[in-house]
């Protein structure tokens, strides 16, 4: 009986913990999925300021939008290369794309730590992040961070 119990909260706690997690199991295309590992490896580059990288992903007319206002490719950056804003770890939740023609729009819900002017913060955000085609090659042309609760379920 006992082994019993301890069986059946075991599955309950495995249970709750995957609705917990609000991620999807769903399969991606290889379209969507180069997109996704691309917008994955941008937290790596902005993390390590790796702006040489970061400069080759950002469409030369982007556009970035954050809490404290928006601004450019050049004055993105230069906040990423003197740490005015230090991306230390995005730590994604939750991820979602979608194709319309040459176009890729991805909602990542994230969890950012990171060094504003000095401060550490540890903020939930859902970050909409557009991307296009160009040749072989995707370019970002605008990132939106978007204040949320940690219990924010991105619609798939």
């Amino acid at each position: 009986m006992k082994k019993s119990i301890i069986g059946l909260c075991l599955l309950l706690i495995s249970v709750l913990s995957s609705f917990a997690q609000g991620t999807t199991t769903r399969k991606f295309t290889p379209a969507e999925q180069e997109v996704i590992n691309l917008s994955r490896d941008k937290w790596h580059w902005m993390a390590d300021k790796n702006v040489d990288k970061l400069k080759g992903l950002f469409h030369d007319q982007s556009k970035f939008v954050h809490m404290s206002g928006t601004w450019k490719k050049d004055e993105e950056l230069e906040i990423i290369r003197t740490g005015t804003i230090w991306y230390k770890k995005a730590t994604v939740h939750d991820t979602a794309v979608e194709l319309v023609g040459k176009t890729a729009i991805v909602w990542n819900r994230i969890t950012l730590e990171s060094e504003v002017r000095g401060n550490d913060a540890k903020v939930e955000f859902t970050v909409t992040e557009v991307y296009q085609k160009e040749g072989k090659n995707w370019k970002m042309l605008a990132l939106t961070f978007s204040s949320v609760r940690d219990t924010h379920v991105i619609k798939h």
